[in-house]
């Protein structure tokens, strides 16, 4: 392996909305960088439509995402498709190891890589993942038309899904373990009003089966006097974590939930390290486009004020 410095005064890792806009701000005050992410436009492009960011009244995440992304390139931004391994701190530098090996040496870091989706841990679930088991419905969905489906989850996330699975499947059952769905009303008045949407509450998803794909979801509670049901594809909409690795790597401070903790100028507990996005416990845990991408704003800015302090 080459260990041929590349060097840039900033490195932001992750390419969703916090990195984007972060390296819109960062190309503005001239601070040279690099974005290294496995997915330009993260999470927001798998989102079916997107109804309250400024400016933009409905509109496809993957839409939403490619015009962020388009936006940081006119203005220089480069962005290196590959996934970051491992940082380690060595002479007031960071140095940072891809996935395809390519080694680069950064001044300050900004880790944006948001969260990854979270899990039922189901006996069978990642045998099944690719071939029924979905957490995505916006890239998955098309390979459902005029089947029988089932979403997990009860928020915005899971509320979305089973609208948009709708308007392709022939069934949709969304499995919720509360009593209530929770999240915009909007979504909700809609999911009550769609005949093809039938909730059941107080319930949870304990079983998978299937032979060579899903065929079958075991319920934690009988419904219509069975314990089971009859679908084509399940998607897990339940949340998402901190993705932990690189937060371990470099030592940061965390909350109990895992997520990075930061100061008002997305400063973290490790000098040179700043975090913005889904993955920090910033601004008042609302984590939604807009607050990421003002997050990654302030901390571009305070990125390029630490690099002028200090003559980097």
């Amino acid at each position: 392996m080459s260990e041929q410095k590349n060097n840039y005064p900033l490195i932001i890792i992750g390419a969703g909305s916090a990195a984007l806009t972060a390296s819109i701000y960062a190309s503005r005050y001239k601070v040279e960088h690099l974005i290294v992410g496995s997915a330009p436009g993260g999470q927001v492009f798998e989102a079916h439509r997107v109804c309250n960011f400024p400016t933009e009244q409905d509109i496809s995440g993957a839409k939403l995402a490619t015009k962020m992304q388009e936006h940081a390139e006119s203005l220089g931004s480069k962005i290196l498709v590959d996934g970051v391994i491992d940082i380690k701190k060595e002479n007031n530098e960071f140095k940072i190891t891809t996935k395809s090996k390519k080694i680069y040496f950064a001044k300050t870091i900004l880790l944006a890589t948001g969260t990854e989706h979270r899990q039922l841990n189901l006996p069978d679930e990642d045998k099944f993942t690719g071939r029924g088991v979905s957490y995505c419905a916006t890239c998955d969905a098309l390979f459902y038309r005029d089947k029988t489906v089932a979403v997990v989850g009860g928020s915005d996330s899971a509320n979305t899904a089973s609208l948009y699975l709708a308007e392709i499947a022939n069934k949709v059952y969304q499995i919720y373990r509360k009593d209530k769905l929770r999240g915009e009303t909007v979504w909700i008045n809609q999911i009550e009003e769609n005949e093809k949407i039938e909730v059941i509450y107080g319930t949870e998803v304990v079983g998978l089966g299937g032979k060579d794909k899903l065929e079958k979801i075991k319920l934690s509670k009988n419904y219509k006097n069975k314990n089971e049901i009859s679908v084509s594809g399940l998607f897990i909409e339940i949340g998402a974590v901190p993705q932990a690795v690189l937060i371990n790597q470099l030592s940061l401070g965390i909350d109990e939930a895992g997520y990075i903790k930061v100061n008002a100028d997305q400063t973290t507990s490790q000098k040179g390290v700043w975090a913005a996005g889904d993955i920090t416990n910033g601004s008042n845990n609302f984590r939604q486009i807009i607050t990421a991408c003002s997050e990654g704003a302030i901390a571009a800015e305070n990125i390029f004020q630490f690099l002028q302090k200090n003559k980097l």
